[in-house]
């Protein structure tokens, strides 16, 4: 195993706040984490994210992307997808399963259904965009929510690794939503 969390930042650097996820990979790429968590840069390649999580047995993902949830612009939200909703999500994934330069994370649950894998546990670092039209760059408010990600994602991956191994038992853990102008300390 090559550590027992992986941060996965995904989405289109293209299509403006979508790159959300991979602008956090590469700050928290500079950050100091613990030894067992790693980080990747997955962009749009949906099919490499799900053979990493098959071939590894990592027993916590934590994907950092961006998803539109009707909050404020650059919103954090916690989202955790408890096994029972995984078989759902796979499903969604339908006509796209192939699609190997796709992100959608239904496509690759359904992807590690396929090759019979375990994910382990997953969560969701999701921020809120205001704009995935095309073009690069993120939005103000979504840039200024990056640095607040980077401290969330370190704070997860660190109490992830204190926990490991994890347990095989799942217990339903509340979203947690944490607004743009929200300070943590």
């Amino acid at each position: 195993m090559s550590g027992t969390v992986l941060v996965a930042g995904v989405g289109n650097i293209f299509l403006g706040d979508d790159g959300f996820g991979v602008e956090v990979a590469r700050r928290l790429g500079a950050a100091s984490l613990p030894d067992g968590v790693q980080v990747g840069d997955y962009g749009t390649s949906g099919m490499h994210l799900a053979y990493d999580l098959a071939d590894h047995g990592y027993e916590t993902t934590i994907l950092v992307d961006a998803a539109p949830r009707g909050e404020t612009p650059g919103t954090l939200t916690v989202l955790e997808v408890r096994p029972e909703d995984r078989a759902e999500l796979a499903s969604a994934g339908g006509p796209q399963l192939f699609n190997g330069h796709g992100m959608q994370p239904e496509v690759v649950l359904g992807v590690l259904d396929m090759l019979g894998a375990e994910a382990g546990r997953i969560l969701v670092v999701a921020c809120e965009p205001a704009s995935a039209e095309p073009g690069m760059g993120l939005s103000a408010p979504v840039e200024a929510a990056v640095d607040e990600a980077v401290r969330l994602v370190t704070r997860l991956a660190t109490q992830a690794q204190a926990q490991a191994p994890a347990s095989t038992t799942s217990t339903t853990s509340p979203t947690s939503t944490i607004s743009p102008t929200r300070s943590h300390e």
